[in-house]
């Protein structure tokens, strides 16, 4: 599965939601089994964690319709510098072969009703 390039613009403050489906030629991939991981960073080189999730803590797998589901709280969101960031999300399979379906950059808009 290659991976998809989704841009994100997200707001130091708000709860910050993200969902995508998992789909194949079209068809709906089952996850069970599946765990979830996502990072944020200041460049792919940097060694420095924005943010770092994990299911179920923080991402939600539906495996029978292959919805992904990132959620990171207000708290979170409000504890991130506005700024320029990248990320990507890895599912890893009960065999530990991972994917990557999704990749980008993760813009954080400053807060102003603090």
């Amino acid at each position: 599965m290659a991976s998809n390039i989704y841009n994100i613009t997200a707001e130091q403050g708000s709860t910050f939601t993200l969902s995508f489906d998992i789909k194949i030629d079209g068809t709906t991939q089952t996850l069970s089994g599946y765990s979830a991981r996502m990072q944020v960073r200041t460049s792919t080189s940097s060694t420095t964690k924005i943010l770092d999730l994990v299911s179920p803590t923080n991402i939600a797998i539906n495996t029978t319709s292959g919805l992904v589901t990132v959620t990171v709280s207000a708290t979170a969101m409000s504890a991130i510098t506005a700024g320029k960031y990248v990320y990507d999300v890895e599912l890893v399979s009960s065999t530990g072969v991972v994917t990557k379906p999704i990749r980008g950059k993760f813009n954080v808009e400053a807060e102003v009703t603090k």
